[in-house]
């Protein structure tokens, strides 16, 4: 592999360094915070010449994006591979605990992947939307996948769907490229939909005069999505 030339490692650098920045500004005072003249004055570069590297304060917002959505999924997939290669119950209950805990620790960069700061985000790149359901959609839908052909669980025939959910449901499974039946796919968003409840509950601390620790609350709910809803007893 040919050596960096000194212009592309200074370029790195840059990158590197803007990067850092725009999640530290993101941190500190959220999307809105957060332009090009904030980051390139804090990196000592003008704006124009930070303008040439990403494009545009919506560059800028989606290299930040990328790397945040990479970290996380590196964090989740590196949770599935500590775990048996046969127990599918073990790398689901790993993966989603990696999504609680990462999201408890990174609550802004949470709000930039799927909270309150989302639709900002995605307004500035019309692929931003299905990145997330590309990468954790894809890597879950990969255990089910596994779980639908090992003849495992139990789900609706796609005729008993409600057609405008089945047609919702397909709009999902084209775009992350999933090929078991809407039913399966039904099953996905039978569990996301609590865990993504409880991801909310816990970063923006919603009743947390009494639900401080959310880990009670996990515990329960993948005994029941586990055990009651994909048939995979402890």
């Amino acid at each position: 592999m040919a050596a960096l030339t000194r212009r592309e490692r200074l370029r790195a650098e840059l990158e590197r360094d803007a990067k850092a920045v725009a999640r530290r500004i993101a941190a500190e005072e959220g999307v809105e915070g957060l332009t090009l003249a904030a980051v390139a004055r804090e990196i000592g570069v003008t704006p124009p010449a930070l303008y040439r590297y990403f494009d545009g304060r919506p560059g800028l917002l989606r290299a930040l994006y990328d790397d945040v959505n990479a970290e996380f999924m590196d964090v989740v997939r590196s949770a599935v591979r500590r775990q048996g290669p046969d127990d599918v119950r073990a790398q689901l209950y790993a993966a989603t605990r990696a999504v609680l805990d990462w999201s408890m620790a990174n609550k802004v960069e949470f709000d930039l992947l799927m909270g309150a700061h989302f639709p900002k985000i995605s307004a500035s790149h019309d692929d931003i939307p299905v990145v997330i359901a590309r990468e954790l959609g894809g890597m879950f839908g990969a255990l089910f996948d596994r779980l639908w052909r090992e003849g495992r669980l139990t789900y609706p025939a796609d005729e008993d769907l409600d057609p405008a959910l089945a047609a919702q449901l397909e709009t999902y499974r084209s775009h992350v490229g999933l090929r078991f039946p809407l039913g399966v796919v039904f099953l996905m968003f039978a569990c996301w939909r609590q865990i993504y409840g409880l991801l909310c509950m816990a970063v923006y601390a919603h009743q947390a005069f009494a639900f401080d620790d959310p880990l009670p609350l996990f515990e329960n709910m993948m005994d029941d999505l586990l055990g009651r809803l994909l048939g995979l007893e402890a």
